[in-house]
């Protein structure tokens, strides 16, 4: 999804700041946002704070609230498809391929081939 609206917004992204936090991911708050998506999935409460009123304060309240409703969105589709085993398609793999590779998300084999 963030690799379709990236195309479609034509905003830019580097993904490799996904999994490479030395890179910049050209995002308006990008450094902010990839912090609290972290503390988020860590469960670090107290980085949660921090990070929250840093979105908020590059981003706004709307903007806090549109990241956190995009982190629970994505957590809550990954658990689905990881609880009922749902495969990765054919077809998504092949649209994928190239930001799988940028991002090094295949070293963690969940994907298949």
């Amino acid at each position: 999804m963030l690799r379709a609206s990236a195309q479609v917004t034509t905003i830019p992204l580097d993904p490799r700041a996904i999994t490479d936090r030395s890179v910049d991911p050209l995002l308006p708050a990008g450094e902010a946002l990839l912090d609290f998506v972290d503390a988020v999935l860590t469960g670090d409460e107290a980085s949660q704070e921090v990070t929250r009123e840093a979105v908020a304060g590059e981003l706004g309240p709307s903007g806090l609230v549109d990241a956190a409703g995009v982190i629970a969105n994505f957590e809550m589709m990954n658990r689905i498809a990881d609880a009922t085993g749902m495969p990765v398609g054919k077809g998504t793999l092949k649209r994928t391929a190239e930001w799988r590779e940028l991002i090094g998300i295949d070293r963690f084999n969940h994907l298949g081939s």
